[in-house]
């Protein structure tokens, strides 16, 4: 598949600085991440918090300009285009937030929130702008008259509806969730994500799904990406990141989920200080295979030898020596809580409101 967001070698640190302003080092947020998404593809990036995968989210958006790198949408290069391209540009990239509460005016009608694109844009006369939100208002199951009320108003997974209703004004094509769904009981969960992923299908967009939650990214990914202190240690599709993955960190991962059946050691210790990581491999200080090596050489993101696809990457140095990793009881890495997600997957109707 052609790729219409690409990201390659992206760098972004934010500057840590004392009392006096002086810079005394930096946060190394992303370090070096290259990755692709295609149309009508869903790629979800994981890892523990602090591990970078908002700011990723942002860079690609070019909501946060990168120090290195560069990200290209539809071939162009977004680092270097000048503001009035760059907001051209922005009409055809949307995000959805975590807290769909936080993300909405309160001082604006939800009409006037989802009309915000479509003028800012100027992308249909004044005279059809309220035709037009009500068909995104009802496109996302809500209802004309929601078009006069204010988010307040709402439930959490309504308000959720509402953003994605904005989200997709100005016609996407490449739209960024970080962590759309964690906010919402889990009821509402499978509701929100029946609702993605149908417009994903319908719209030929290309997704990004920033997330912690694995059996929400097993259900909806089609590729993975594991992120760990601002770099990705391990990609691939989503079956085989879960039914055999290749790094150390991926299966501590999937060994930390409640009742997930994963044999294997959970993650141990907190993540290092992003400030001043680890030399090396960076999960080194934590991972129960390490050896000199990965103290001294950093291991490059690659597929090994038995890797069962080239889209199967990790940075292991023993990725292809390591213990077989066991699947999980029910072959999804969700356990118990998948088996109830995947149950309101299966019940929830795109029509119910919730």
């Amino acid at each position: 598949m052609t790729a219409l967001l690409e990201v390659r070698d992206a760098v972004r640190h934010f500057p840590v600085r004392d009392a006096l302003g002086r810079r005394r080092g930096a946060v190394r947020a992303v370090d070096g991440v290259s990755l692709s998404v295609a149309e009508g593809e869903v790629l979800a990036v994981v890892g523990e918090s602090g591990c970078g995968k908002s700011t990723l989210g942002r860079v690609m958006l070019a909501l946060e300009k990168a120090d290195a790198g560069a990200v290209r949408f539809a071939g162009e290069n977004l680092q270097t285009l000048s503001a009035s391209a760059l907001r051209a540009q922005r009409r055809h990239m949307a995000m959805i937030f975590q807290d769909p509460y936080a993300s909405l005016d309160p001082r604006m009608t939800v009409g006037q929130a989802v009309a915000e694109p479509l003028r800012l844009h100027r992308l249909v006369p004044r005279a059809q702008e309220k035709a037009r939100v009500v068909d995104l208002l009802t496109r996302v199951g809500l209802r004309p008259e929601h078009a006069d009320r204010w988010p307040h108003e709402f439930s959490g997974g309504q308000r959720q509806r509402i953003a994605i209703a904005r989200a997709l004004a100005s016609g996407p094509r490449l739209i960024v969730g970080d962590e759309p769904v964690s906010a919402l009981d889990v009821s509402v969960q499978a509701q929100v994500i029946n609702l993605l992923q149908s417009l994903i299908r319908e719209l030929r967009l290309a997704f990004v799904l920033i997330s912690h939650d694995l059996a929400v990214v097993r259900h909806v990914a089609d590729r993975v990406a594991v992120m760990y202190l601002g770099r990705i240690v391990e990609e691939g599709p989503v079956d085989r990141i879960f039914s055999a993955p290749r790094h150390p960190y991926t299966r501590a991962l999937l060994a930390s989920v409640p009742g997930a059946g994963t044999k294997g050691a959970a993650l141990q210790g907190d993540l290092p200080s992003p400030i001043n990581p680890p030399a090396a491999c960076r999960f080194h200080t934590r991972c129960p295979f390490v050896q000199d090596i990965c103290r001294q050489q950093d291991p490059p993101l690659v597929a090994g030898a038995t890797a069962s696809t080239p889209e199967h990457r990790a940075a292991c140095h023993f990725q292809d020596t390591l213990p077989p990793a066991a699947p999980p009881a029910d072959h999804r890495g969700g356990g118990e809580r998948l088996a109830r997600l995947q149950a309101f997957f299966n019940r929830s109707s795109l029509g119910d409101a919730a």
